[in-house]
């Protein structure tokens, strides 16, 4: 099924030196920019990450240090890709979780404020696993009824994950719309604040932690209890992201 969209939508997919989105870094980033009239464009870029891709990582994806050599940095193409990206809707695949944290990461590094609120994020993996619970490979054989070849390119990632989501529209007419902001909302697993869910709302829209000793306790109430709790988030290991959320969290509250 054809996407209804209202805004333009991306689908991506990253291929990383590892899995934590505070730390590691882009070395591939494959997008299919789909416009509300249809037409589509597809752009693949390798990335030098500026360090070593550790040995477990390149066996996954197939991207070693000397393919990357030569490539731009994130910094160097960051502003480019974010004039692509910007007012645009995001998809992909486990891309609430993973992708979508960690490139706006690389974002924040490379100096380009990124704001994503009014953005609709839609996680084609998120709308699988509460419909069928499996993999994207078994996802593309499962709704496309075909075999994922190249799996873990970055490009043929993208590729199948909008073609699985177009699927699943097929296949779920009485449960999903083919609205973007209702896809979003569906494959929403978390009511986040920041990307690594380390702040959520709660039923009434109130800002709670969501780990460590102050799990379920209000920012507000703990910022004010325990003042050096935002110096610590601020000079730990927390991605750029939180710390801009709480830091954002703790303005308001002060001029509230």
């Amino acid at each position: 099924m054809k996407l209804n969209l209202k805004n333009p939508i991306i689908f991506f997919d990253l291929e990383t030196t590892g899995l934590d989105i505070a730390k590691d870094r882009i070395v591939e980033l494959c997008y299919i920019r789909v416009e509300p009239n249809g037409n589509e464009e597809a752009k693949s870029m390798r990335i030098n990450p500026e360090r070593h891709i550790p040995e477990e990582a390149s066996k996954v994806h197939g991207i070693y240090d000397e393919d990357v050599k030569d490539c731009p940095t994130f910094k160097q193409v960051a502003k480019t890709l974010w004039q692509t990206f910007e007012g645009c809707d995001l998809a992909g695949y486990n891309s609430n979780k993973f992708d979508i944290p960690l490139l706006v990461e690389e974002f924040m590094r490379a100096g380009v404020d990124v704001d994503l609120s009014r953005r609709k994020l839609v996680d084609v993996q998120n709308i699988y696993h509460k419909l069928e619970r499996r993999t994207l490979i078994a996802a593309y054989k499962y709704y496309c009824g075909k075999d994922l070849e190249n799996a873990h390119s970055a490009l043929a990632d993208t590729q199948a994950t909008y073609e699985v989501l177009q699927a699943q529209l097929d296949k779920y007419p009485a449960e999903l719309q083919n609205d973007i902001q209702f896809l979003a909302d569906y494959s929403k697993m978390s009511n986040n604040i920041d990307f690594a869910g380390r702040f959520v709302y709660d039923e009434n829209g109130t800002e709670l932690v969501n780990f460590g000793k102050y799990k379920g306790k209000p920012v507000k109430e703990v910022l004010q209890k325990d003042p050096g709790y935002y110096g610590w988030i601020m000079q730990s290991d927390f991605t750029m992201n939180t710390k801009q959320v709480l830091t954002k969290l703790k303005f308001k509250y002060a001029a509230g």
